[in-house]
């Protein structure tokens, strides 16, 4: 599922090619909305919440979208809009004189009076990104279940918002913290240092467009420390990196982690040999 950043990113490319444009039509593809026209709307902003995505249109009118795990929104020249409507998958398209945004595998698509978008995002803790954002309320949730693992309270969207595998096993494997150790354990300092790190992340990640974690010019480099990289010596110790599930159904998660500098083995890790993902990867024991 796309984090913090990714759908920052998409906000803002939705942004710069639609705000300030009057929509000439709409097309949106879910049950719900199936009547609705927000052609003679001009775009006003898009803005992102957490992993949600707000495009307001004249009118107290907010078009709300969640990309899930496959979602995505793309700007296009208006002149493909025909070619791109035909894929299944698209469940949202808006189009002005000279742009189209296509909403493709959209997880989740919703109409609502911008003064009521609480309806959607009230639910979310504080954003990470958000230039306002509340870190003592941030903390204060994520502490408030003690016997909760911290990785669980952190990847409750209702504690804090944006924050994702990625930029959860990350901060995690920084200051040395177990995933699998209940919340009162990790306490209120580390927990504040844990979310200052993911919000650091979150940002780099954003200056340089991409997800990052380290900000480095390759592209190709492989700059996390644990995510993505089971079976994978630790750049730390040596130690090979481990994947093990946390949570429970339906919101069960995989963690990357180093059994050395984290703490030991998680209680779902059987031990078992564990290879690289992908291809061409040498394995290690």
């Amino acid at each position: 599922m796309p984090e913090g950043d990714a759908v920052w990113r998409t906000a803002r490319r939705l942004h710069r090619g639609l705000a300030g444009q009057v929509l000439e039509g709409s097309d949106l593809r879910v049950p719900a909305l199936a009547t609705s026209d927000l052609s003679g709307r001009r775009t006003i902003e898009v803005v992102p919440r957490g992993k949600h995505l707000l495009h307001r249109v004249e009118g107290d009118l907010t078009l709300h979208s969640h990309l899930r795990m496959e979602g995505s929104w793309r700007v296009h020249p208006v002149a493909r809009r025909h070619a791109l409507s035909a894929r299944h998958t698209v469940r949202a398209l808006l189009w002005t004189s000279e742009r189209v945004a296509v909403g493709d595998s959209l997880g989740m698509l919703d109409l609502v009076r911008t003064s009521e978008e609480d309806r959607v995002v009230g639910h979310l803790g504080p954003d990470l990104l958000d230039p306002g954002y509340d870190e003592a309320l941030a903390r204060a949730n994520v502490l408030a279940d003690p016997g909760r693992t911290v990785t669980e309270a952190l990847l409750d969207q209702r504690n804090v918002a944006g924050m994702g595998t990625i930029f959860t096993a990350e901060p995690l494997f920084v200051h040395g913290v177990h995933p699998w150790a209940p919340v009162g354990e990790v306490g209120e300092e580390q927990v504040g240092q844990l979310l200052a790190t993911a919000r650091r992340m979150l940002v780099l990640s954003c200056r340089a467009g991409r997800t990052t974690i380290t900000g480095r010019a390759d592209v190709n480099a492989d700059d996390a420390w644990v995510h993505g990289r089971v079976g994978l010596p630790c750049k730390r110790c040596g130690t090979t990196v481990r994947l093990a599930t946390i949570g429970r159904q339906p919101q069960e998660r995989v963690m990357f982690y180093c059994p050395t500098c984290q703490g030991g083995r998680a209680p779902t890790d059987e031990g078992a040999r564990q290879t690289p993902l992908g291809h061409g990867r040498r394995r290690y024991e």
